[in-house]
């Protein structure tokens, strides 16, 4: 996959894939480019109205379908409704804000980057014909995750950690999901990826001055595009070689930047009895049962 770019993408026309928020940054980026190369796109967002302007730069193979991850009554709704796709991007999230409840009462962090995209998963796979993609971050490395208190109510919030927490979830939700394809014998795959250091706007709502640090981070030589940082993704969604279980990232400069290559990861998201831990704790917290 040395030097993959855009133009390395496969024809897509006759495909349908699912991007969850896709009315900004790197899940536009996603639609776009999908869209381009003819893929059917839905874009399941939140700001339907911000949706619709990127479906209309789309074409007539992009729709917008209501998706609020943060209520679990908005993901069972667009559950209802959805007639099957290809892939499924689980992209949405929101990143270190400070401490908020989703309309079933988590913390938002983990209620909207994790348990939403958990539980949608759950209730749409048997309508996924090809692949899941759940993007992580960087970040997650400085989890300190903590399965009995997912919604920070024993502990004292902190954003960043909160953030890096979903993302090491989104990862081992990815990895627990393929493990358990590949071993009901599925033709189904599940992959993660992560954008490295993209210049979006998803790190510019911490309500804090971490908002001007990472403002003036985005205008730096190591950040990259939300279109290059939407790379490893497509390429987890689109490529022939893309395989179950992998995670892709930008692979220079520590992962930040660069084309699309399989990255490393904390050890912990192979940690057989925390993932089933987490995923218990996820069907429990979601009412969601994920079958295979």
């Amino acid at each position: 996959m040395s030097g993959w770019s855009i133009t390395d993408m496969p024809d897509q026309t006759g495909r349908r894939v699912v991007v969850t928020g896709a009315n900004s940054g790197l899940g536009e980026q996603m639609a776009l480019a999908l869209g381009s190369a003819g893929a059917e796109v839905t874009l399941a967002c939140r700001n339907v109205d911000k949706a619709q302007q990127v479906a209309e730069k789309i074409g007539d193979n992009a729709r917008v379908a209501p998706l609020d991850l943060a209520d679990l009554a908005s993901v069972r709704a667009f559950a209802d409704s959805f007639d099957g796709a290809d892939v499924l991007i689980n992209n949405a999230g929101v990143m270190a804000i400070p401490l908020r409840r989703t309309a079933d009462g988590y913390e938002m962090q983990i209620g909207t980057n994790f348990l939403g995209h958990f539980a949608l998963t759950g209730l749409i796979l048997d309508r996924i014909d090809d692949r899941v993609v759940t993007m992580s971050s960087l970040m997650h490395k400085s989890a300190r995750l903590d399965v009995d208190d997912l919604n920070w109510e024993r502990r004292k919030y902190n954003r960043w950690t909160a953030y890096g927490d979903s993302k090491l979830a989104d990862l081992m939700l990815a990895l627990e999901l393929a493990d358990r394809l590949a071993g009901a014998g599925s033709d189904k795959t599940s992959l993660a990826a992560h954008p490295g250091y993209a210049a979006t706007e998803l790190q510019l709502h911490t309500e804090s001055p971490v908002d001007w640090v990472m403002k003036l981070g985005n205008m730096t030589p190591i950040a990259q595009s939300a279109a290059e940082g939407a790379l490893p993704a497509l390429f987890a969604a689109t490529s022939p070689h893309a395989a179950n279980g992998e995670y892709y990232g930008p692979k220079n400069f520590g992962g930040m930047r660069g084309a699309p290559a399989v990255a490393g990861y904390r050890r912990a998201a192979d940690d057989a009895e925390l993932r089933q831990k987490l995923w218990s704790a996820a069907e429990k917290l979601t009412g969601v049962t994920v079958e295979v």
